[in-house]
């Protein structure tokens, strides 16, 4: 089967970016806006919608393969990708990309998705990430309807992996509204939750106590409102705040993780991106001392390095030094799925936590492929996406976990 004609539109996120540096620094939100102007290049305002570009392979037989480039909500920080705009690149992906997928024999997803994550622009530059991420979730959508299976399967094949028999913990974000969505959430039984968007010092308080309010609330809510067997796992994103109240201090940082945890109990408590040391150096030592520290004072909490723990090669030198719990494998950051792919695989055989993350600005196409991925390569737990009003992600996510998991048990 070869792929007959390359179409590409532009698209929506499933939400914005946002400018994190700016914000960090202090923007002011009035609604659903912020004021100020943004500080990280090639943003226009500090939050502004989210875009993608959609990408349609038709093969020979008229059946047509999909795949949506997307970036993430803080793209152009923490060692990222600037932020991908479809004006800015639609054109190089009609011009230089397209050309080498047509008439493209559909052989092996795993050697097609290596060939376009490695392919270079006419000026010698790597592709953006998020091209190569849409590129390639098409190129398996493809090869997968080449041969009349999931895309679960095609990956298992490919790279020898068991296909999970039950559905992956699905981790569900709320967004800024962390108490009406979080409800949310433990009425839909989310396996984890509520990720909470701790991305300024004020969410924290003067010392710390709206969090630790906060988790002893979402604590106590869990308890009241959940069954008796519904106990989900609390893993909040910090995006390096904690670091900020306490001066990056690693024996402060610890002793307020344990404050947390204290108020979690009897949850498990994951803090994703409690330091942000401004380096992948920086990060990768200062995380290891802060495990340290923990395992030191017995304090039930995990860590999930997220950023500057961008790369396939990034999440393996994390791993290998052991500087957290679980690693965030952030899918668009990855750029090809076949990173994303071997980054869970790789992590896994290491004793690495494996967390297939990604963004709330991704797409339904992107965020069904990503279900597919967990499930040819069992991570610990998924993100729910896009967006984050919990209903319209959690939904997608589920309903194209258990679809596939339905249809592949009907035919074994």
């Amino acid at each position: 089967m070869r792929i007959k004609e390359a179409i590409a539109a532009k698209g929506m996120g499933g939400y914005y970016f946002d400018d994190q540096a700016a914000i960090k620094m202090g923007a002011v939100q009035d609604g659903f806006i912020y004021r100020g102007k943004p500080v990280t290049p090639g943003f226009s305002a500090i939050r502004q919608k989210g875009e993608s570009i959609l990408i349609m392979l038709r093969l020979e037989d008229g059946q047509v393969a999909f795949g949506d480039c997307a970036a993430v909500q803080y793209s152009g920080v923490g060692g990222r990708e600037p932020i991908f705009l479809a004006e800015d690149y639609i054109s190089l992906v009609e011009k230089e990309v397209f050309p080498r997928l047509k008439g493209l024999e559909l052989s092996s997803f795993r050697e097609l998705a290596a060939q376009f994550d490695g392919m270079k622009q006419a000026n010698g530059r790597p592709l953006h990430t998020a091209i190569r991420y849409g590129i390639t979730q098409a190129l398996l959508d493809a090869v997968a309807k080449s041969r009349h299976q999931t895309m679960a399967e095609v990956i298992a094949e490919e790279y020898g992996t068991a296909i999970a028999e039950k559905p992956i913990p699905i981790f569900a974000q709320t967004g800024d509204e962390r108490y009406l969505n979080a409800d949310k959430c433990i009425i839909k039984r989310a396996d984890v939750l509520p990720h909470g968007l701790i991305n300024c010092r004020s969410k924290l308080g003067k010392e710390g106590e709206l969090l630790l309010e906060y988790v002893e609330w979402l604590k106590d809510r869990v308890l009241d409102q959940g069954e008796d067997d519904y106990r989900p796992a609390l893993h909040l994103d910090v995006y390096g705040t904690i670091g900020q109240l306490f001066n990056d201090d690693i024996q402060a940082v610890g002793s307020y993780l344990g404050q947390l945890a204290e108020k979690a109990f009897p949850l498990q408590l994951k803090v994703e991106g409690p330091l942000d040391l401004g380096s992948k150096e920086g990060q990768i030592t200062a995380l290891k001392q802060l495990r340290q520290e923990l395992a030191a004072k017995k304090i039930p909490v995990q860590i999930v390095a997220d950023e500057w723990c961008n790369t396939l090669e990034d999440i393996k030198e994390f791993t290998d030094a052991q500087a957290c719990d679980v690693v965030q494998i952030k899918t668009p950051d990855l750029g090809g799925i076949n990173n994303s792919i071997e980054a869970v695989l790789y992590a896994k055989k290491h004793g690495m936590g494996a967390y297939l993350g990604g963004t709330c600005n991704e797409t339904e196409y992107s965020a069904k492929i990503c279900v597919h991925i967990a499930l040819a390569t069992q991570p610990d737990q998924i993100l729910a996406k896009p967006g984050l009003g919990v209903d319209e992600g959690f939904m997608i996510t589920y309903n194209e976990m258990h679809r596939t998991l339905a249809l592949l048990k009907s035919a074994s």
